[in-house]
């Protein structure tokens, strides 16, 4: 008999086998008896379930309870015998789940029409995205410069971490990009698939942000557009993306092959494909390091940063993130974090300048992995500056559900600190 797991450890468990058996929040819930909100609850560890309700999630994502719960299933308790049994009907249900879904999948791949959205107007930066990225809106092809410049638009939001305008524009760009790159022809349809490729790059970025299942579609369609183009660089970026759902669904170890694969291709020796084969290798470790290979996150880390110093002097301005000194430091704060050694980043936290970060989100992020660590150090009025500070780069950012869930941990340490109520409640993280 194993040692038991915790809520957290148990809801990363379920989380990952949900996203493998490809269901949302919704789609699980509606098998099992629980809400969006409370699967949401569950997955976070901020929700305990009774070991029976534990055996009706096996059953419905077809894994071990002991994956689970680190035990053995007790005797004469079979799977969906315990408690509210998953009987036939349910089993037909999740067939017709799992049906649909890669039904609306089809449909999306034939460009049918979009229905109205109810999510448009929603306050989730997410669900426009949600709503629409199965089922396209209706667009005609657009001149492919004009396209590029709609793309760029998109882009400059992400950076600036305003989720909110561009998880409206996402659906449109989407459907136009989709519509322009099918109707063009030689150079101009490489050029359409960059575009179509690199805003399904974006649209996986913010569904990522918000922790929603789109994620894993969004980055499976930017990398196929990708390799339409035959551009190395979307190839890499959109490969970046995917890899990251991989090792969010708790695949580690394939995330860090794809991206250890892709990088080899690509020739360090050239500006464009060596900054991106740097951020391959910096998403690489962090991935190593979340699945607990401390020497292969070194290894790569290192690798990545040998190869920001030689390209120094001129750092590229690549789609959504960095290959510059500074970046490596933020990944290696994140790395130290994800291997449960967070005093290797206190250090690093001493030179690495995040004010002089190019952009918002950039700068929010390495404030986040900041106070991730004085978190994990149980410093809880660093955790609380360095969230100020991600609340003043980017206001939407310190909203996404991690960032609500420390804050809320904040709320309820045993060493109070002044502000952060206020803060939560600002925030979302506590009702006002």
């Amino acid at each position: 008999m194993g040692l038991e797991r915790t809520a957290r450890e148990i809801g990363d468990a379920l989380r990952g086998a949900r996203c493998r058996a490809r269901l949302t929040q919704a789609q699980a819930g509606q098998v099992v008896g629980y809400s969006a909100s409370a699967i949401s609850r569950i997955e976070a560890g901020r929700m305990r379930l009774s070991y029976d309700r534990l055996l009706a999630f096996a059953e419905l994502y077809r894994i071990s309870p002991d994956s689970l719960t680190g035990r053995s299933v007790p005797d004469g308790s079979p799977l969906g015998t315990v408690g509210r049994p998953l009987d036939e009907e349910d089993a037909v249900r999740r067939r017709n789940l799992l049906t649909g879904a890669l039904a609306a999948g089809a449909t999306a791949a034939f460009g049918a029409a979009s229905p109205a959205s109810a999510a448009a107007g929603s306050g989730d930066p997410v669900a426009p995205l949600e709503d629409y990225l199965f089922r396209l809106p209706s667009a005609a092809p657009v001149p492919v410069t004009r396209l590029t410049r709609a793309t760029e638009t998109a882009r400059a939001d992400f950076r600036a971490a305003r989720y909110s305008s561009l998880g409206r524009s996402l659906p449109g760009l989407l459907a136009a990009a989709s519509s322009t790159w099918q109707e063009s022809r030689g150079h101009a349809r490489e050029k359409a698939a960059v575009a179509l490729a690199r805003a399904y790059v974006l649209a996986a970025e913010l569904a990522l942000k918000g922790h929603s299942d789109t994620a894993w579609a969004a980055a499976d369609r930017a990398l196929t557009a990708a390799r339409a183009s035959g551009d190395p660089v979307p190839i890499g970026e959109a490969s970046r993306v995917l890899a990251i759902t991989m090792r969010r669904s708790g695949n580690c170890p394939s995330a860090v092959r794809l991206l250890t694969n892709e990088a080899r291709d690509l020739d360090a020796r050239q500006e464009r494909t060596g900054a991106v084969r740097t951020t391959l290798l910096l998403t690489a470790a962090y991935s190593a390091a979340t699945g607990g290979d401390r020497t292969t996150a070194l290894d790569l880390l290192e690798a990545a940063e040998e190869e920001t110093a030689r390209r120094e002097a001129a750092p590229s301005d690549l789609f959504t993130v960095d290959a510059t000194r500074a970046q490596v430091d933020v990944y290696r704060i994140g790395v130290f974090n994800a291997l449960g050694a967070p005093d290797g980043g206190v250090e690093v936290t001493r030179r690495i300048s995040i004010g002089n970060m190019p952009t918002p989100e950039r700068r929010a992020r390495a404030w986040t992995d900041t106070a991730r660590m004085w978190h994990a150090l149980r410093d809880g009025p660093r955790t609380f500056a360095a969230l100020r500070h991600v609340e003043q780069e980017a206001p939407q950012e310190v909203r996404r559900p991690a960032l609500r869930a420390l804050t809320a941990d904040l709320v309820y340490a045993s060493a109070r600190v002044s502000g952060v109520r206020e803060f939560a409640i600002r925030t979302g993280s506590l009702p006002s």
